[in-house]
């Protein structure tokens, strides 16, 4: 098992188990990434305890029963020996890291975006829009299949150590002919908003699910051009009246992953393909209508944080040249929003890959490349980025692992001065994409060794 130096005995005792080590008792990191090593971590007490006990364990028997009973108590004790050498090899262990810090410039966008920590997303729920057969609008909020959002649900995402809570909200199909949001919507929106408000939590709120065509809201291409600006405008500036008193914990997002859905280039940008082109030009305009919409809004809105993505709010989405940060009357309040569910082929594809481990070059690569571009295009010039969604998912109970990415994930944005946001949809099981982590019935942690690899790293 990673981490853990086993001693011969140990080593025999679980042939078969998937346990590995080396040597000489330490875990080496490849040298060619600038992120740090990994601590080494020794088990050998523990392989001798396993050895001490299937010892003791074994015993002796009376004369008149040994044929009988000896082999017999023998074969026992070898379970009973197997058996704790198994427990200990599914004893899921927190790597150490020690990755360099990176120079962080000294502002009140950055510390800001430091200051949220850790932050959670209650997906599948207010962003839902698949909704036949519900009765009416708000009862879409379950119609992905998750419980209907509790003040005691929110009070266990704050308890359970997440600082900030991202709340994705579709708004098409809840809007009338006109644009306007139905106000019972709007007022549930504000409740659970007011929850999160009440525990001291970071809230961002967004425009999600409203980019496909069927939702006719925004879709960045020239056709759909001046539809998008409308809808854009319409919905900011009824949320932005609604909340305008908020104090700035109430982040506004502008988009959620906006794309040319149902292309060949909807998840991967090619700024050299003319619709690529037109797309992130469009996007831009995009953001800076949500940003001159929410600033003229009043109250505290004229100063608040906004969040915006670049083309499907993957990291190259800000990347790439044609990307333009809008044109802000606050200081450094424009926060820049990228996903990043990586690396790819074990974090999301399916199948893809179930293993990742921390002290591996080539599991922690492509973390690397885009953190450190992020980092030397915007944190070292002083605009804050945060990773408003991220996570992998359980691939066959593959929990060491999961938590080898937790930690490297969460401890290598920190030292790049990103924050990092996890996506739960609230699936635990089943063949789709297993995102689950906070039980919504009684709000207790399906890992709480993946929360605990976070919360290590995310200070």
């Amino acid at each position: 098992m990673k981490k853990k130096v086993v001693s011969v005995l140990l080593a025999l005792l679980l042939v078969g188990c998937g346990v590995s080590g080396n040597d000489n008792g330490n875990v080496s990191v490849d040298d060619k990434a600038d992120s740090g090593a990994v601590t080494n971590v020794s088990a050998g007490a523990d392989a001798s305890e396993a050895g001490d006990s299937a010892d003791n364990n074994a015993g002796s028997t009376d004369d008149t029963s040994e044929s009988l009973t000896g082999d017999t108590n023998a074969d026992a004790s070898t379970l009973d020996s197997d058996k704790e050498a198994q427990e200990m090899a599914t004893e899921i262990v927190i790597p150490e890291l020690d990755i360099a810090q990176k120079e962080i410039p000294d502002n009140d966008g950055l510390k800001f975006v430091q200051d949220m920590k850790l932050g959670y997303n209650i997906g599948n729920t207010f962003d839902a829009f698949v909704d036949n057969g519900v009765k009416d609008d708000l009862t879409i909020e379950t119609a992905w299949g998750n419980d209907k959002v509790t003040r005691e649900y929110v009070k266990a995402i704050h308890d359970n150590g997440f600082n900030t809570v991202r709340i994705p909200i579709s708004w098409h199909n809840h809007v009338d002919e006109d644009l306007k949001i139905n106000e019972a919507w709007l007022d549930r929106v504000q409740e659970v908003v007011d929850y999160a408000i009440e525990e001291d939590m970071y809230v961002i709120i967004n425009i999600h699910h409203d980019n496909h065509l069927e939702a006719n809201g925004f879709y960045p291409d020239e056709d759909h051009k001046e539809q998008s600006l409308k809808y854009v405008e319409s919905i900011w500036t009824q949320v932005a009246d609604r909340f305008k008193d908020y104090d700035d914990k109430l982040v506004f997002e502008a988009l959620n992953e906006p794309r040319l859905v149902g292309h060949t280039n909807e998840w991967w940008i090619d700024p050299n393909n003319e619709d690529c082109k037109e797309a992130i030009a469009i996007i831009n305009e995009l953001n800076q209508k949500f940003v001159d919409v929410v600033r003229a809004s009043g109250g505290n809105n004229g100063d608040r944080y906004l969040m915006c993505p670049g083309y499907c709010a993957s990291p190259d989405g800000v990347l790439n040249d044609g990307f333009v940060i809008p044109t802000d009357s606050a200081d450094n309040k424009i926060i820049l929003s990228i996903h990043a569910y990586t690396p790819y082929s074990f974090a999301l594809e399916s199948p893809g890959i179930d293993n990742f481990d921390a002290s591996s070059y080539d599991s922690r690569k492509d973390i690397d490349y885009f953190m450190d571009k992020i980092y030397s295009k915007y944190i070292s010039q002083g605009i804050p980025v945060l990773i408003g969604e991220c996570g992998a998912v359980d691939k066959h109970g593959n929990l060491q692992d999961r938590v080898d990415w937790a930690a490297y994930y969460t401890a290598k944005a920190r030292s790049c001065g990103l924050t990092v946001t996890i996506w739960d949809n609230g699936a635990f099981t089943g063949n789709g994409e297993l995102f689950g982590f906070i039980n919504r019935e009684d709000g207790t942690l399906a890992y709480p060794e993946v929360m605990e690899a976070m919360l290590k790293y995310c200070e």
